[in-house]
C-alpha cells in the first residue's frame, strides 16, 4: 500500500466493523462519514409468496453444501432478489448474521416472511450441523404444501366465479331489464301470472333497496371476519365448514395431509415431538384441527401415546390414527407420517378431480335454471296475450 491519501466507500453494518477492515487493510482512517443510500419510495410492498420463499430455501441449500459462507450465500441471493420487500428482508437477515446472530434468531425477526415452523427447524439444523439438509427438506415441504393449497384453490375458483357471474347477471336483469317488461304490461292493461308478478316483485325490491343489499353484504363479510378472529367464532366456522356435504371430505383431507406432512418434515429435522405438535398446531389452519392437536400434545406431555388422544378427538379418521400407532411402535412414526400424507395428497387430487367434474354441469344447470326462470316469468304474459288475441 502506498503512503498517500485515499478516499472511497465501504459497506457495513457500523463505523467500528469499518474501521476494524481497515485496520486488516493497514489503512489508518482519519475520517469515516456515513453515506445514506437512496431508498427508493415504495407505496404497496409486494408480499412475499411461497414460491419465491421455496427458491430461496433450494438455492441457499445448494450453496451451503457447496460450501459458501452464510453470509455470502444470503448477499447473492438478496442482490438477485426481484421481490422488493423480500430483498430487504434478506439483507436485514444477511446484516444481523454479519453482526453476530444466529441465522434462526435473524428469521424470527421476520415472522411474516419467516414462520415459526420455518425458524424452528433452522434452529434443529444450525444445532445439528446439517443446515443445507434441514433447508432442502424446507424447500420440499413449502412446494408440496404449496402445490396442496394451488389444488384446493383450482376447486372452489370455479363454482365462485360461476356464482360471480350468476349475481351479476341476475342483478342486471333485476335492475334494468325487467323494469321495461313491466312499464309495457302495466301499460296494456294484463293481469300478471304469479311466476312473473313474484320476479317483478323482486325486481321491484332489489332497485328500491340495492344500497342496503349491498352495504347488508358487506356487513355480513366484516361481521364474519371479525368471527373469525375470536376462539370460538374461529372454531364455529371451522366446525361448520368441516362439516359441509362435499367441501367439508375436502378440507378434512386436505387438513391430515398437511398436518402429517408438516409433522413429519419437523421430526426429520431433529425438532422435538412437543415443540413439533405446538408448530403443527399453530400453522394448522383450522381451528377444530389445532384443538385436537394441542389436547393431544397435553396428554403426551402426561405420557400417553400420539394416536390415543387423536382418535379420541374424532377429527382424524380412523385409518391415520391406526397409521400413526404402527408408527409409533415400530419406532418409524416419521417415515409413517409420510407415507399418510402421501396417501391423502393423492385422495385431495382424485376429490378435486370429481368435484370439478360434477360441479361443472351443477353450476351451468343452476345458472340456466336461474336465468331462464327470469325470462320465462317475462314472457309468459307474452303468451297468454297471444292466446286471448287467437
Amino acid at each position: 500500500m502506498g503512503g498517500g491519501a485515499q478516499s472511497g466507500t465501504m459497506e457495513a453494518i457500523n463505523e467500528t466493523i469499518v474501521r476494524a477492515q481497515l485496520r486488516q487493510q493497514r489503512i489508518i482512517p482519519t475520517k469515516i462519514t456515513k453515506v445514506h443510500e437512496k431508498k427508493q419510495l415504495v407505496i404497496f410492498k409486494p408480499k412475499v409468496k411461497a414460491k419465491t420463499l421455496a427458491v430461496f430455501t433450494r438455492q441457499l441449500a445448494t450453496m451451503i453444501d457447496a460450501g459458501l459462507p452464510l453470509v455470502q450465500s444470503l448477499d447473492i441471493l438478496a442482490e438477485q432478489e426481484e421481490n422488493i420487500t423480500f430483498k430487504g428482508v434478506l439483507n436485514e437477515v444477511k446484516d444481523d448474521v454479519e453482526s453476530g446472530m444466529t441465522f434462526a434468531a435473524a428469521l424470527k425477526k421476520h415472522p411474516k416472511v419467516f414462520n415459526d415452523l420455518y425458524a424452528n427447524m433452522i434452529v434443529a439444523g444450525e444445532e445439528a450441523g446439517t443446515l443445507d439438509i434441514i433447508l432442502n427438506r424446507l424447500a420440499i415441504f413449502i412446494e408440496k404444501a404449496e402445490a396442496l393449497r394451488r389444488k384446493v384453490k383450482s376447486a372452489l375458483m370455479y363454482p365462485m366465479i360461476v356464482t360471480f357471474v350468476a349475481i351479476v347477471v341476475v342483478g342486471i336483469l333485476m335492475v334494468f331489464v325487467i323494469p321495461t317488461f313491466e312499464k309495457m304490461f302495466r301499460e296494456a292493461g294484463q293481469q300478471l301470472p304469479g311466476l312473473t308478478q313474484l320476479v317483478v316483485d323482486i325486481s321491484k325490491f332489489t332497485r328500491s333497496h340495492i344500497l342496503y343489499v349491498i352495504v347488508g353484504f358487506i356487513l355480513l363479510v366484516l361481521a364474519i371476519r371479525y368471527i373469525r378472529r375470536t376462539d370460538k367464532g374461529k372454531k364455529a366456522i371451522d366446525t361448520i365448514l368441516l362439516k359441509l356435504p362435499i367441501f367439508g371430505i375436502l378440507l378434512r383431507k386436505v387438513a391430515v395431509a398437511r398436518f402429517t406432512r408438516t409433522l413429519s418434515t419437523l421430526m426429520q429435522s431433529g425438532v422435538p415431538i412437543l415443540d413439533g405438535l405446538q408448530l403443527v398446531a399453530k400453522t394448522s389452519g383450522n381451528k377444530v384441527i389445532e384443538d385436537a392437536v394441542m389436547e393431544a400434545r397435553e396428554n403426551i406431555s402426561s405420557g400417553e401415546n400420539i394416536a390415543d388422544p387423536l382418535a379420541r378427538s374424532k377429527v382424524f379418521p380412523p385409518m391415520v390414527t391406526r397409521m400413526i400407532s404402527v408408527g409409533e411402535n415400530t419406532g418409524a412414526l416419521d417415515q409413517m407420517l409420510n407415507k399418510i400424507a402421501d396417501f391423502y395428497e393423492d385422495e385431495v387430487d382424485t376429490a378435486v378431480a370429481g368435484l370439478t367434474s360434477m360441479l361443472e354441469p351443477l353450476m351451468i344447470v343452476f345458472l340456466g335454471g336461474v336465468v331462464g326462470t327470469i325470462v320465462i316469468a317475462m314472457y309468459l304474459p307474452i303468451f297468454n296475450m297471444a292466446n286471448a288475441i287467437g
